[in-house]
Order: structure tokens, then C-alpha cells, then sequence
């Protein structure tokens, strides 16, 4: 799987981001503080000063393209990583364009921009759509995809726990896009963004046990 040009590509976006982070900085007196962290009620609660705050996300862009390009270099499985080129790479865009959201978000009282913190997860939910439309692509591999002892030492196994996995994650998305769109109090949002997360992760690790523990049985 050939990773330089997405590598490359990353490093030129998180440069643009550090230009503008340097460019907002400098439109506010020296010791001010950009919000960085908001709680579940979508209130402020951690403030940083304004330069380090803007320098995150680009900072954690560089470091997320540092772990992607090495996966090609680490993984054992090389034989079946080009099948799993397409998970990796909406992964990959997906997360550096959430960063470019994120810094924006930082940025935006300094701007002007009215952006509230619920499109955040309308973005997320974007990014959750588009990986969950081709993670049923991905063959077995210790860095892609759902990875528990069932699916990777069975490829049947392998494909059908990533077509579920993969329509959950487009429907978790779905949900993130509407919660980030429409008004909800944040005593129902929590509970249905933690329902969302845990149950995308776990029923297709259960289904992998049972598709495996099913198979062994009418063996």
C-alpha cells in the first residue's frame, strides 16, 4: 500500500493549519486563552493559551499521519493490506479533516464565527458515515478494521462482522449528524452518544464470538 502521497499531503495541510494558527494568534493580545475542551452540556471547561490551543490539532494531524504511514512498514499481514487501502484511507482523510474542524472551532470566537460545539459531532458522525461505507472492504489485519481472535484468523468470519460493523457505524453516523443538527438537552444527548459508541464497538465483537462459536458447532 503506497502511503507517501496521503503523507505528504497531510504534512502540507498541517502546515497551511500552523500558518493560520500563527495568523489567529496574532489577531489577539498577548495571555489570551481559546476554549479546548467543552463538557457534555456543550459549556466551556478548560481554556488554553491561544497559540498552544490553535497548534494542537495540527500537532495530533502530524502525529495521526506518523501512525498511518507506519502501518504498511509494521503490518504482518502484508498479503491482504492492499484490500484494507480503502478503510485506511478514509480513516486517515476523515480524521485529518476532523482536526481541520477542530481548529476551527478553537478559532472561531476569534474570527467571529458563530460555529456551536454540536456540529462538531455532526462532523464526527460525517466521518463515521463514509468509514463505515467501505470498512466491509477490509481483509484481516492487525491494524485495520475490527480486530478480535475470531476475525482474524477467519476471513468469512472477518467479512460478515465488518458488513454489520460497517452498517452500524453509518447509522451511529447518521445519529451523530442529526444530534449535531438539531437542539437536544444534553441529559438525552450523552446517553444516546455513549449508546451509540459502545454498542458499534461491541455487538460486532459479540457477533464475531458467535458467527465463530456457531461455525465450530456444526463443524
Amino acid at each position: 500500500m503506497k502511503v507517501m502521497g496521503l503523507f505528504l499531503a497531510t504534512l502540507l495541510v498541517a502546515s497551511a493549519m500552523v500558518g493560520f494558527a500563527f495568523y489567529v494568534a496574532g489577531q489577539v493580545p498577548p495571555g489570551t486563552e481559546l476554549a479546548t475542551h467543552w463538557n457534555a452540556a456543550g459549556e466551556v471547561d478548560r481554556h488554553d493559551p491561544a497559540l498552544q490551543a490553535l497548534l494542537f490539532p495540527p500537532a495530533v494531524a502530524v502525529i495521526l499521519g506518523l501512525v498511518f504511514a507506519a502501518v504498511p512498514f509494521i503490518e504482518p499481514m502484508q498479503n491482504r493490506l492492499e484490500a484494507s487501502a480503502p478503510v485506511m484511507r478514509a480513516s486517515w482523510i476523515g480524521l485529518l479533516l476532523l482536526m481541520v474542524f477542530v481548529q476551527l472551532m478553537v478559532a472561531a470566537p476569534v474570527l467571529g464565527w458563530n460555529l456551536p460545539i454540536n456540529l462538531l459531532l455532526a462532523v464526527l458522525g460525517g466521518v463515521l458515515i463514509v468509514i463505515g461505507n467501505v470498512l466491509p472492504k477490509s481483509r484481516p489485519g492487525f491494524f485495520v478494521g475490527i480486530r478480535t481472535p475470531w476475525t482474524i484468523t477467519d476471513t468469512d468470519i472477518w467479512i460478515a462482522t465488518h458488513r454489520l460493523g460497517g452498517k452500524l457505524m453509518m447509522l451511529v453516523g447518521v445519529v451523530f449528524v442529526v444530534l449535531g443538527l438539531v437542539p437536544m438537552p444534553a441529559s438525552a444527548l450523552v446517553p444516546i452518544i455513549v449508546a451509540g459508541a459502545l454498542g458499534s464497538a461491541l455487538i460486532p465483537a459479540v457477533y464475531s464470538w458467535w458467527l465463530w462459536h456457531r461455525k465450530r458447532t456444526h463443524a
